[in-house]
């Protein structure tokens, strides 16, 4: 039986969208060239992605000024979600405070 992969992004504590685009490539372990932006995270969900899961955490906590981008990233991820669904390879996304 196959191990199921989880990624987990800690956001807690999160500050700039530079920091917050560092966190997302350690916790995908997207390649260098990663462009930091949310097309590219886009992107790289589906070429570089293979979790069974993808566990957020901390998005309550990040400052004013992130609070826009982390609900673009959530936005992202909850799509990724029902396209892999409907091509029959789910992907269980699980955002918490």
């Amino acid at each position: 039986m196959k191990k199921e992969k989880i990624v987990t992004l800690d956001l807690t504590g999160c500050k700039y969208l530079g920091e917050l685009h560092q966190r997302i490539k350690k916790a995908f372990d997207f390649p260098d060239f990663y462009g930091e932006n949310w097309s590219a995270f886009d992107d790289l969900l589906w070429s570089e992605c293979d979790a069974d899961k993808v566990v957020v955490v901390g998005g309550d906590s990040v400052s004013k000024e992130l609070s826009a981008s982390v609900q673009t990233m959530k936005g992202i991820l909850e799509e990724f979600q029902e396209l892999c669904d409907k091509d029959g390879d789910p992907v269980e996304i699980e955002i918490r405070s």
